[in-house]
């Protein structure tokens, strides 16, 4: 299989996490391709019309994309415990923190876009305010409902590879929110996401 990468994109490294953790990773020929809104990678939009990655490319099937549904299929080629729960809270609590994650990962985007990408004349300075809001107070639901003792499952990964890209981006901090803090301290030794590091910067 090819998986279409980025080595600046939390979600196409949430995939990569998640093939390492469950052991696919040497299955994979992984291949860095620059995208953005503003920058047309034509090879990318050939498999996704979205133009963005991860892509995975299957030898003899169709082309599958974005990172939920690469995790969901890479979560059925291995024997182990399921990383997406299949049924109960467990499920749904898994889901819900990747969304949120997600979601989190989404806000910096955009204000990345409002503080950095974006020419500085159309910069819209109350849409930056409140997209590090919604940064805020993510990190605050977070540090109130985040269960550190649970078994790792795909919420797991989708926040430590955004709070790790909020940190390589210089985006509003988590660190202030203790329990959350430790608890990504310690994902980070982990060695799916020492086998993944962010480095590069976006091309626009």
């Amino acid at each position: 299989m090819i998986l279409y990468y980025q080595t600046h994109s939390p979600f196409a490294r949430k995939a990569l996490v998640f093939a390492h953790e469950i052991g696919i990773a040497e299955q994979l020929q992984v291949i860095h391709h620059e995208t953005s809104p503003t920058l047309r990678n034509e090879k990318v939009h050939a498999e996704n019309p979205l133009g963005k990655v991860p892509v995975l490319l299957r030898p003899d099937d169709e082309a599958i994309f974005d990172s939920d549904v690469i995790c969901a299929y890479f979560d059925t080629l291995h024997d182990g415990r399921r990383l997406i729960p299949e049924n109960g809270e467990a499920r749904w609590r898994a889901l819900r923190l990747q969304a949120v994650a997600q979601g989190l990962a989404q806000a910096g985007i955009g204000l990345r876009w409002e503080t950095d990408r974006r020419p500085e004349a159309l910069r819209y300075p109350a849409l930056a305010d409140g997209y590090a809001e919604k940064c805020e107070q993510t990190y605050d639901w977070l540090e109130q409902t985040l269960d550190v003792d649970a078994p790792l499952d795909i919420g797991h990964i989708a926040l430590a590879t955004t709070l790790s890209w909020m940190a390589f981006r210089h985006l509003p901090s988590f660190r202030n929110r203790k329990k959350l803090s430790d608890w990504f301290d310690a994902f980070e030794e982990r060695a799916s996401m020492q086998a993944t590091p962010l480095s590069g910067e976006t091309h626009d």
